[in-house]
């Protein structure tokens, strides 16, 4: 019999669009560190850092991803079931990082949990830990209460009350991911058949809450004052904003040239983070937005390729999750360094520097990989392309 599966299949073109993106995300981290001193700037040794050593981790985190049987969360029940164990320690973890000494706390925020002795600076966000954890939960949630999930009481009410705990703990530290994490479980529950009136209700206080988060937080309400008009204050509340702006503008169509950026030394702050698509934009120009945008849309559309073909009702919504978070996480990133939005602390996925980041992200990327049916996955059982269409 001759075998008709694609030689390059839709898991092969997922991970080879992860290693492009972190073997970019290493070129231009180095580029983004450099600082000007006595010493001509140079790349020096790039492949002796531990954003390499991040890189390697996270790439060896989605092969292995690839190869796992996930739907072993949906057949295990209860406390049987490690998912439910797993999101439980990681909110621990969100509250011990709020712990002085046992978290680390950078701007203000504490968002990081030390990883041994302070000393070593080895640390680690607990929020990631929940926001992939959450997207794994709700898929086996919605996929083992697929007639009940329209009920609000026995089929909605659970998740939702997991879902404002979470996002309940994270905001006050970091609002970027809670919010993004009540964005993306919202969308998961109407996927996994929950009414749009119940989860419009429970919408409305939700938004209350976060506008609740902004309005007594002092530097987000100067951020959104800063939005409004940055040049109101441009040495000050507005001159992250204004740095991004000329960050993107210096570089024109062309750029100036990789290593060549300006904003890096000492003007735009989080160059390496959060904003390092402006020293993208700055160094390479056009052609390097372009390739990152095409590489991330490449992801996305994949992972939707994938989606679209796979049978297996827990694997399209965990696929949904996945997609719908490196998706909107990308999105506002480059809404935010572009100046389309007030400016929010969340990371460019696979690209931004950091350790948990990358190998999480690769991580869920690797799932969805292994959910390739011209590859090697085989479905539980045929089920409806939706909840809904149970009537």
């Amino acid at each position: 019999m001759v075998d008709k599966r694609p030689v390059l299949a839709a898991s092969h073109i997922v991970q080879l669009a992860v290693i492009s993106l972190l073997s970019l995300a290493l070129i231009v981290i180095q580029s983004a560190s450099m600082r000007a001193g006595s010493a001509p700037a140079s790349f020096g040794p790039m492949f002796a850092t531990r954003h390499t050593a991040y890189a390697l981790v996270a790439v060896l985190a989605m092969v292995i991803a690839s190869r796992l049987d996930t739907r072993q969360f949906q057949r295990l029940r209860g406390r049987q079931n490690p998912i439910w164990i797993m999101l439980g320690l990681s909110l621990v973890l969100v509250v011990l990082a709020m712990v002085p000494g046992l978290g680390k706390s950078v701007h203000g925020a504490s968002r990081w949990l030390y990883l041994g002795p302070s000393s070593w600076q080895m640390s680690f966000q607990p929020s990631e830990l929940v926001k992939w954890l959450m997207v794994i939960a709700i898929a086996c949630w919605c996929s083992r209460r697929q007639t009940t999930m329209g009920k609000f009481r026995s089929g909605l009410l659970p998740p939702a009350a997991l879902i404002a705990v979470a996002c309940g703990l994270i905001i006050p530290q970091d609002l970027g991911t809670g919010v993004l994490i009540g964005l993306v479980a919202t969308v998961m529950l109407w996927a996994g058949g929950a009414s749009w009136l119940h989860l419009g209700a429970l919408t409305i206080p939700g938004i209350m809450a976060v506008a609740l988060a902004i309005a007594s937080s002092p530097y987000r309400v100067d951020r959104l004052i800063a939005f409004v008009n940055p040049w109101r204050d441009a040495s000050g509340i507005g001159y992250h904003p204004i740095q991004s702006m000329v960050a993107i503008a210096g570089g024109g169509l062309t750029g100036r040239g990789l290593g060549n950026g300006i904003q890096k030394f000492g003007y735009l702050p989080e160059d390496t983070t959060d904003f390092l698509f402006a020293v993208v934009c700055e160094e390479l120009g056009l052609p390097g937005a372009a390739l990152v945008a095409g590489l991330l849309l490449v992801l996305v559309w994949t992972c939707l390729h994938i989606l679209r073909n796979c049978p297996d009702f827990f694997a399209r919504l965990l696929i949904l999750g996945v997609l719908l978070t490196v998706g909107f996480q990308a999105l506002i990133n480059i809404a935010v360094v572009t100046v389309v939005v007030p400016t929010k602390g969340i990371a460019l996925p696979l690209l931004s520097a950091g350790g948990t980041g990358w190998i999480l992200t690769a991580f869920s990327l690797g799932l969805v990989a292994s959910f390739d049916v011209s590859r090697r996955y085989t479905p539980l059982a045929t089920t409806p392309r939706c909840a809904h269409d149970y009537g």
